[in-house]
């Protein structure tokens, strides 16, 4: 792998850590920050929050990391109580994440839960509040925010998902699930770093990053798919075969794990043809470079 890239994403997660940390550190919490900062601070690989910082640093004239950190920790904050509630018994009921018991059985359904949902509103919190861009770059991020992480984003995918579980009849369906559940928050990553970075969008700039991060994000969950039937729990930090236990249709359940790789492949060379022409120009590889990481990651 790239060098510099790797170099790039460990500085991005160590000024994320230290921001995050910071959102949860002397607040007046009534006993919640523990069970957030369990779950918000496991050591997950901030790839969201690194793709705000490199969209910002694609499209910005100056790069000014405080002014696009608030985006990024409250993309976070929002996968975050979406793992947080996922573990849930009522949802895909796991004992474990990132090598961890799961939120909920170290500290109970109902501080999971508010856990969860805490992380979620303090995000717009936290995403409302940052001063360093202009008014409308804060609501231009707020709706995207809004949209990606609601029944147009992440959430509407997760009820399609628990709705169907192996109904799924075809593949474009699943498609569907996978840019809604997994690819929204992706896009909205763009789209947050693009935002921090100019509030006067260019709609031909936004048509190809979600390009990008649409494609990107349904590679990332086939290939999700393909590491739950390959890997082993020690390699990913939680039970393997988990979609097979509970009958969920996977990019599995239509083709084989070779013909899924070739997928992931193509939807992989295609979300980089989207952005070339943007890091051609500017020099800064570090989101093609994450989509090739994406191809062969092994957690």
């Amino acid at each position: 792998m790239n060098s510099e890239y790797l170099e790039r994403l460990n500085e991005n997660n160590l000024l994320v850590e230290k921001a995050l940390n910071e959102y949860l550190t002397n607040k007046d919490d009534n006993g919640l920050a523990e069970p957030m900062k369990y779950s918000l601070m496991s050591g997950g690989k901030r790839i969201r929050p690194f793709i705000v910082i490199e969209a910002y640093r694609l499209f910005s004239q100056k790069f000014e990391i405080n002014r696009v950190l608030p985006f990024a920790c409250a993309l976070e904050m929002i996968h975050t109580y979406s793992l947080i509630h996922d573990d849930l018994p009522c949802m895909d009921n796991d004992d474990m994440r990132r090598g961890k018991p799961t939120n909920h059985k170290v500290f109970g359904e109902a501080k999971a839960l508010l856990a969860g949902d805490t992380l979620l509103t303090y995000a717009f919190e936290v995403l409302a509040s940052n001063t360093l861009v202009s008014d409308k770059s804060v609501r231009l991020a707020t709706v995207a925010l809004s949209n990606c992480a609601g029944f147009s984003g992440m959430a509407g995918g997760q009820m399609i998902d628990l709705s169907s579980g192996a109904s799924i009849s075809n593949f474009d369906l699943l498609k569907n699930m996978h840019s809604l559940k997994t690819g929204a928050l992706i896009r909205c990553a763009m789209l947050l770093g693009y935002y921090a970075a100019c509030d006067d969008a260019d709609e031909h700039i936004i048509q190809n990053i979600e390009e990008y991060a649409t494609k990107l994000g349904i590679a990332f969950q086939i290939r999700d798919d393909i590491l739950d039937r390959i890997s082993s729990r020690e390699v990913l930090g939680k039970p393997i075969g988990s979609d097979d236990k509970n009958n969920k249709s996977t990019a599995l359940s239509f083709m084989s794990v070779e013909e899924a790789q070739i997928l992931v492949d193509n939807l992989t060379n295609e979300a980089i043809a989207a952005i070339y022409e943007y890091c051609k120009k500017t020099g800064h590889n570090s989101l093609i470079e994450l989509a090739k990481f994406m191809i062969n990651r092994d957690k």
